[in-house]
């Protein structure tokens, strides 16, 4: 599933197009910014991306989508850039993905709907022969669980969060590269849409029928270690957010991580946006969640914080400061804002953590 050179998307993110909001397009901008040709979104229309997310330079935005396909020497792929609750494919956009069907663009799409199995979209994007990539559809026969991700020889990171987009999987990305720059031979795990994007292989957890979560898990960790020693699994939700925390659950226990990164936006107090009812479920301390997280894993696979990774974005420059110090000092475990000032801190955590357990054994 790997993007080829060729390609050039063009995201559409219309009328959620938000640092907080597009978290698949944003990501995206983030780490192939030269393969996307505009952002079709109507509500920043003459705006660059730069100018709505604060990084990913010029790349336009436009609010007409047939003037999208045809940027940068023409687009080659459409990719839907959100990643809305419920997962479910807006009904305006339905025109817009039918149009760029009928003009031969691949569709590249994480929602639980899947496009290719859409009654009208499905058919005609079968009829020309045109390829719809639903990274969120789980692979066939997926396992039950059986403990051999334990059992790799590989030390595996998992990360945790104290809830859904805090940086998971920017964390689990941003210290792979730290690390690979380092000479290590790290390989980072997608399990969800973004990172398979990202990445070119995965599977998309959330999408996984219950039972066999941590068997996908399971899989994800066996895969990558096959040339790697170490294996960065992508987290997803929280075990505070009551509709997702099932999902991370079975991620923790199917990976049994030797390690984990847990993950927090700073300023946020309570889980986000979840139907209205804001604020709900408070956030508690980061010793409280480092306690919950180890707590969770210790029946099935003991495991251990060693790190914290800040999502700092809405903060000025001295506020993020004092936030990463902050958290230093309740938790005595090295924090960084991997974007803002580097992941070096994480990913000596990391390369620590592996090498002592690599001489242990």
């Amino acid at each position: 599933m790997t993007a080829p050179a060729p390609h050039r998307f063009l995201i559409v993110a219309d009328g959620q197009f938000h640092p907080m909001i597009s978290k698949t397009a944003n990501s995206c901008i983030r780490y192939f910014p030269e393969r996307i040709v505009g952002v079709f979104d109507r509500e920043h229309a003459g705006q660059t991306v730069q100018d709505v997310l604060g990084f990913g330079g010029r790349i336009p935005v436009v609010g007409d989508f047939a003037q999208g396909l045809g940027l940068g020497g023409g687009a080659t792929v459409v990719l839907v850039g959100i990643a809305p609750l419920g997962g479910r494919l807006p009904e305006e956009w339905r025109a817009w993905i039918r149009l760029a069907i009928e003009r031969k663009l691949e569709i590249w799409s994480g929602l639980h709907t899947f496009i290719s199995d859409d009654p009208e979209l499905g058919p005609i994007a079968h009829r020309l022969g045109v390829r719809i990539l639903d990274a969120r559809k789980p692979p066939a026969n997926l396992p039950i669980a059986d403990g051999r991700a334990g059992a790799v020889d590989a030390y595996v990171v998992h990360a945790v969060g104290s809830d859904c987009n805090v940086g998971k999987m920017t964390a689990m990305l941003e210290v792979r590269t730290a690390l690979v720059r380092r000479g290590m031979r790290a390989r980072f795990a997608a399990t969800g849409q973004t990172g398979i994007f990202i990445e070119g292989w995965g599977t998309a957890v959330d999408a996984v029928v219950a039972d066999f979560i941590a068997g996908a898990a399971e899989e994800l960790v066996l895969q990558a270690a096959k040339d790697a020693d170490i294996v960065l699994v992508e987290g997803q939700g929280s075990l505070l957010h009551p509709g997702y925390s099932g999902v991370t659950l079975g991620l923790l226990h199917g990976s049994m991580p030797r390690a984990l990164i847990l993950c927090h936006q700073s300023s946020r107090e309570y889980v986000g946006d979840y139907h209205g009812q804001e604020p709900w479920v408070r956030i508690p301390s980061l010793t409280d969640l480092i306690a919950l997280y180890e707590r969770a894993a210790r029946p099935v696979f003991p495991t251990k914080v060693i790190g914290i990774c800040l999502n700092t974005y809405d903060l000025d420059e001295s506020a993020a400061r004092r936030a990463v110090a902050q958290a230093t000092a309740e938790t005595g475990l090295p924090a960084a804002d991997p974007v803002r000032f580097g992941p070096a801190p994480l990913a000596d955590a990391v390369a620590h953590a592996a090498q002592e357990w690599q001489q242990s054994r």
